[in-house]
């Protein structure tokens, strides 16, 4: 058992500082990513910690946005703070900072990380910067998250196109806004979370997940065909064999143990957006969360 279960949300998420006493007093306590799964922990007596993160980096007061937070109990300084939008590697500094703060100030020896979407790809990068400088990182945990590629990334690389949507109407307007969103708020993310970018990234892993346990969880709500394998059926966002880390080399990931939610979507967000429960995000539902309670022994 470790001391702390660490939340890590994704691209383009802004997710506030939290420990188990204090949150967000207004809006979502952990915003729009994580607060189900947070509350779920704390009902269950785990101490669970929020990475703070932004969307340009910097320090987290508030999010005014789609089912924010304010009132923000504990403002951490921008240097621990996760750009939702920068470079996977750069996350993985303001990360390993974080647990070593946690280190520092909490007295967190030893922590489990629960990552959703890119947050699964920043805990790898935090995991290979901390080395044997930190906390000791029992588990990992992805929800979501592209270990191969993602639709937004394949898209924009163009290694899927709007023909491979096969006529879909969910998947074209997902094609459609990817580009404009993309453009206006990138800032390295969304060129790093195509599979062709992510092949190479993966390769340089190799050991960083050596003695850690992992558990990958892939949606794939959008099942309007079957090829190519790489994008069908996909979560809207990440394809079910990329969230599973199906193809992803043992010498990077030797550990893993993968699951399904065939008919879930990456997050409130898409829930929202589709007209689905909240519940049928990775994000938001119990019957995902049983599957992380057993990977974190809680």
């Amino acid at each position: 058992m470790t001391d702390a279960v660490v939340l890590v949300s994704g691209g383009a998420a802004v997710t506030p500082y939290t420990d188990p006493e204090r949150a967000a007093a207004s809006g979502l306590p952990a915003g729009n990513t994580m607060t189900a799964l947070r509350a779920h922990l704390l009902a269950r007596g785990v101490r669970v910690f929020t990475a703070p993160a932004r969307i340009g980096g910097g320090e987290v007061e508030e999010d005014a946005g789609w089912q924010g937070f304010a009132d923000v109990s504990v403002v951490l300084p921008a240097e621990v703070t996760i750009n939702a939008v920068g470079r996977i590697d750069d996350a993985g500094v303001a990360l390993a900072g974080f647990l070593r703060r946690l280190a520092a100030h909490e007295g967190v020896r030893s922590v489990d990380l629960v990552g959703h979407s890119m947050g699964g790809l920043f805990s790898r990068a935090a995991i290979r910067e901390l080395g044997d400088d930190g906390p000791r990182v029992g588990r990992l945990v992805t929800l979501g998250t592209p270990w191969d590629g993602s639709v937004l990334g394949d898209f924009l690389d163009g290694e899927v196109s709007e023909g491979d949507a096969h006529g879909d109407a969910a998947t074209l307007q997902i094609f459609t806004e990817a580009r404009p969103y993309a453009q206006a708020n990138s800032q390295g993310a969304a060129d790093e979370v195509s599979r062709r970018y992510l092949r190479g990234w993966n390769d340089a892993q190799a050991g960083v997940l050596d003695g850690i346990p992992v558990t990958a969880i892939g949606g794939g709500y959008f099942a309007a065909a079957t090829e190519p394998a790489q994008l069908w059926p996909h979560d809207g966002l990440v394809s079910l064999s990329s969230g599973r880390a199906d193809e992803v080399p043992a010498a990077v990931l030797p550990t893993v143990d993968r699951h399904s939610f065939s008919d879930h979507v990456h997050s409130i967000f898409f829930a929202e957006a589709f007209g689905l429960p909240w519940e049928r995000a990775l994000t938001w539902d119990p019957e995902v969360f049983a599957v992380v309670d057993g990977a974190l022994a809680v």
